[in-house]
């Protein structure tokens, strides 16, 4: 089966007044029916708990508090959930909620078993419905907004593609809200700066993102070989077209082919625990030939990490360079930093790698 993730922002679902839109959440289980019967496995990624929350604590505006806001996610994930249920039960379709962390993905076990268990609920023919873990999220461990668990998601599932339902057409040349006449951007081939600053601004009373995290969960995932698109999630139809091949909104193509599922993880999903800097020589092996990391090119090392940690690689004006898993702790590193390989085993008793990095498991960003 095809595959597709498809995110439905808070302000496709809720407003800030009337709760949950119901006839809009039936609307797109029946766009979603139709995709699966093209052929597709599809996966949402769905806000909306916390605004439903709001509605049902009597809140005027998204809660701030962290507290505040893992109490609404609680009191409103289940009537989310349930509107799933009635919304999809119409077609004969199957919902299933998962509520994920960063430490899901972060975690290389706990990221493994995320993985299998969506692929298993879509090999039964199951939706599932995730929702970042807001009751028990904290500011260490949020993903600050669903677009970005979106592109994560894709990554985790190995998507064709990512579609992200908006409350606005696609990305424009110019704030329609101030410039009204401002084409719509149908391509976007690269994420530049200047793409990035046409999507700035702030979201609304109800969602977390606004164009701006769109914008960057789309470069993580075209980064990945996943293309985005976004359209008008209030427009009905639009999904199955899209999907049929009828263009629609704004597509962010991808800018590379698809990078092995395990260093996609290395670079989108694991934390890194601390950064080496690299001299001159370190980085042109590691960027133009190929090269694992060997502690004869580091510099320096900053932070506490064990063997298996994700760390940072930058050069000496601290620019990123890649990210990979050390085959060393920092306090090791320390001791054998500019070394020979040679000299590994003197210097510290034992030698685990001639490498400090091997390049199986370094991604360059």
């Amino acid at each position: 089966m095809r595959r597709i993730v498809v995110k439905i922002g808070s302000n496709i679902l809720a407003g800030d007044k009337e709760g949950l839109h119901t006839k809009r959440i039936s609307a797109i289980a029946s766009d979603v029916a139709d995709v699966r019967a093209s052929g597709y496995d599809v996966v949402l990624v769905s806000s909306g708990a916390v605004a439903a929350g709001m509605k049902k604590l009597g809140l005027r505006e998204k809660p701030k508090d962290i507290r505040l806001k893992q109490a609404a996610a609680a009191v409103g994930q289940s009537g989310l959930m349930w509107a799933y249920e009635r919304g999809f039960g119409d077609f004969g379709i199957t919902v299933a909620q998962v509520l994920l962390t960063q430490e899901d993905f972060s975690d290389r076990k706990r990221y493994i078993n995320s993985k299998n268990t969506l692929l298993t609920l879509l090999s039964y023919r199951v939706v599932p419905v995730i929702n970042e873990n807001d009751t028990v999220a904290t500011e260490e461990i949020k993903f600050g907004d669903n677009d970005s668990l979106a592109a994560l998601v894709a990554v985790l599932v190995e998507a064709e593609r990512l579609i992200i339902l908006s409350d606005v057409d696609g990305l424009y040349s110019g704030d329609p809200r101030i410039a009204p006449d401002a084409p719509l951007l149908p391509c976007v081939e690269e994420i530049t700066p200047e793409i990035e600053k046409l999507a700035g601004g702030a979201g609304s009373v109800v969602g977390t993102g606004g164009m701006y995290s769109k914008v960057l969960a789309a470069k993580r995932a075209v980064a990945h070989g996943i293309p985005v698109h976004i359209i008008n999630g209030r427009k009905k139809g639009l999904l199955p077209g899209l999907v049929g091949g009828k263009p629609s909104g704004t597509v962010f193509s991808a800018t590379c082919g698809r990078i092995s599922h395990r260093k996609g993880w290395i670079a989108y999903s694991s934390r890194a625990h601390g950064t080496v800097v690299l001299d001159d020589g370190a980085v042109r092996a590691i960027t133009g030939m190929g090269r694992s990391l060997l502690p004869t090119g580091i510099v320096s090392v900053a932070g506490e990490f064990e063997v298996g940690d994700a760390v940072y690689c930058t050069d000496q004006k601290g620019r990123r360079i890649a990210k990979g898993i050390t085959n060393y702790a920092s306090s090791d590193l320390q001791k054998i930093r500019g070394k020979k390989t040679s000299e590994i085993e003197k210097a510290l008793g034992y030698k685990y790698s001639d490498e400090a990095i091997h390049r199986d498991n370094l991604v360059l960003l």
